[in-house]
């Protein structure tokens, strides 16, 4: 980072503690400790002074009373783990995610800023920013330049102002990532005006480009990019190394491409581990069953890669390229002090976590977890309009198939749709999007969501705005009505009861609950869903995503139907 944390006065004690004239508040003795910058296991002590190392050696300092010390005899230790590209409100919300997270050995984020953009006024974002920031856990963000959909209003939220509020704050890290890329390609000044103001800051730019070609790469490198995470090929991975990108390996609940990029990485005896790093990508909870950093660390031990990459993928590695290696990401002087104590280096799993100078695991408990944050700040969902019949009049002579779970393409509707319930022998739904303010809606059918779902509602979408699924108009009003009695959730409603529900009291998007909790509930939904006909890999993303214009082919935003290769309204919403 660019500014102190540390004050005068903490640094001279610090100086006081390498003295011998006082003692650190932690001894880490006997320890054994993978070194970055050596790229070898080094064996010594390590002197903890509040949040910092303040000494990383061979000697001992002075021992008082107060003084912990901890013997890490038969232990490895290794940096704490970074996620370097998360989406931190995927019905878990940041502080939930991180506490689950540090568990595990995952102790900081670089997380999407989207959701808080979307929802709040920056004071109020920030404010939420603050109190994560005094967590025993390291919070950075990202700072986006476009919403990923047709909003009303998106001049209005996205201007100088705004965007270059976050760009000016230092824990802000990273501008993107740039799913509107299309935009700069197509000459849109304000945006590249964004990305160069972010880079005199000293921040990275997160590139969003499936499938791009050599000459998209070239392009985008020109007009700032610096890294990206759609790798889907070994092609794809040195297609972007041979252009100067930095490369980050997804592994996530709808592009597990990890496995099988490591391997061929390996195959072809590429030499690059030092310019990789890995990410889960803002999955689901209940991916997240057996980790997070922690998990991406594992595939690569059982593809084949050394050890030390392994660990150095998920920590230093992350940490020199957003210039954050000061303080994170090595076991030396200086630096956080941020440790993982691992039984065996084969393990990635942490018997005990230090996070700034705090423990939040030791002998493979949960000595502390991390203090919950107000979000009273964010908007409640409170819905104050009922539904009627007339919302659900169906005309459109097209509506959307699910091609997988987030490419959706137009396709001719072939049923009528003025009956009240449509036949649980075909796959085609009925299909609402309606503003979570009432004034508007869209109305259509998608083909391949589920056969026999008969209500569904949700207020987890990429706007907050309200959709409805279902085969009938009666079980997604009731639907709609216990999900508005929740103030925010999904439910599933059939033969007049409710099937299951997530509740998300934050912001009509977010649960509060702890992650174990909410992995239960996620795996609960989304067997019910499979039941009823669902049958891609995480519905959780396709709700997500219904509404994200930079996925093909079309989508139902606040707009109305979006023709994403046109760019252009094909129906507009209509005003209820």
């Amino acid at each position: 980072m660019h500014y102190p944390i540390w004050k005068i006065e903490h640094i001279r004690h610090q100086i006081e503690v390498v003295n011998g004239t006082k003692a650190p508040d932690i001894l880490i003795k006997n320890a054994t400790y993978l070194h970055s910058h050596l790229k070898k296991w080094i064996s010594g002590n390590i002197w903890i002074v509040n949040d910092r190392i303040v000494y990383s050696g061979t000697e001992t300092p002075l021992i008082t009373d107060e003084t912990e010390v901890y013997d890490a005899a038969g232990q490895k230790i290794v940096p704490g783990y970074i996620e370097p590209h998360v989406h931190p409100f995927q019905l878990y919300n940041p502080q939930t995610f991180a506490d689950y997270a540090s568990q595990l050995g995952t102790t900081t984020f670089i997380s999407d800023n989207l959701i808080l953009f979307l929802m709040l006024e920056n004071k109020k974002a920030f404010s939420i920013m603050d109190e994560l920031k005094k967590l025993p856990f390291s919070f950075y963000w990202w700072a986006r330049f476009d919403s990923q959909t047709e909003l009303e209003n998106e001049e209005q939220l996205f201007n100088s102002k705004t965007v270059g509020e976050w760009i000016n704050r230092p824990d802000v890290i990273m501008g993107g990532e740039l799913t509107g890329w299309p935009r700069l390609l197509s000459g849109d000044d304000q945006m590249l005006y964004w990305l160069q103001q972010a880079k005199t800051k000293g921040m990275k730019i997160e590139g969003h480009f499936p499938g791009a070609s050599e000459k998209t790469l070239a392009r985008m490198r020109l007009l700032g990019a610096d890294g990206d995470h759609e790798s889907m090929t070994i092609e794809e991975v040195e297609r972007r190394i041979l252009h100067g990108y930095a490369v980050t390996l997804r592994h996530s609940s709808i592009r597990p491409d990890l496995p099988n990029l490591l391997k061929d990485i390996l195959e072809k005896d590429l030499r690059i581990f030092d310019h990789l790093m890995m990410t889960t990508d803002g999955s689901t909870p209940s991916f997240h069953t057996d980790g997070v950093m922690d998990k991406c660390i594992q595939v690569a031990l059982d593809a084949g890669v050394d050890p030390i990459d392994a660990y150095l993928m998920a920590s230093f590695n992350v940490a020199k390229y957003y210039n954050l290696s000061n303080l994170h990401g090595v076991i030396a002087t200086g630096r956080l002090a941020t440790l993982n104590f691992l039984e065996d280096e084969r393990n990635p799993v942490p018997i005990a976590v230090l996070s700034k100078g705090v423990w939040l695991r030791k002998d493979g408990e949960k000595v502390r977890g991390l203090e919950e944050v107000d979000w009273s700040n964010m908007p409640p969902l409170q819905l104050d309009f009922d539904l009627t019949d007339s919302d659900f009049q169906f005309s459109m002579p097209f509506g959307i198939e699910m091609v997988n779970d987030v490419i959706t393409k137009p396709y001719s509707i072939s049923v009528d749709t003025t009956d009240n319930e449509l036949s649980q022998s075909h796959d085609q739904s009925f299909l609402l999007l309606i503003d979570r303010n009432g004034k508007w809606k869209v109305s259509t059918l998608i083909k391949g969501f589920a056969t026999s779902l008969m209500g569904f509602a949700s207020s987890y979408s990429n706007t907050g705005d309200i959709l409805l699924i279902g085969k009938s108009k009666k079980s997604m009003m009731q639907a709609f009505d216990e999900m508005k009695k929740m103030n925010g959730g999904i439910v599933i409603v059939e033969d007049d009861q409710v099937v299951c529900s997530i509740h998300l009291p934050i912001g009509g998007g977010l649960s509060d609950k702890p992650m174990e909790e909410l992995i239960e509930e996620e795996i609960v939904l989304k067997r019910e869903l499979a039941n009823r006909g669902f049958k891609h890999g995480d519905a959780i993303y396709t709700l997500l995503f219904l509404q994200s214009t930079h996925l093909p082919y079309v989508r139902v935003t606040q707009k109305g139907i979006f023709d994403v290769m046109k760019k252009k309204v094909l129906f507009p919403a209509v005003m209820r």
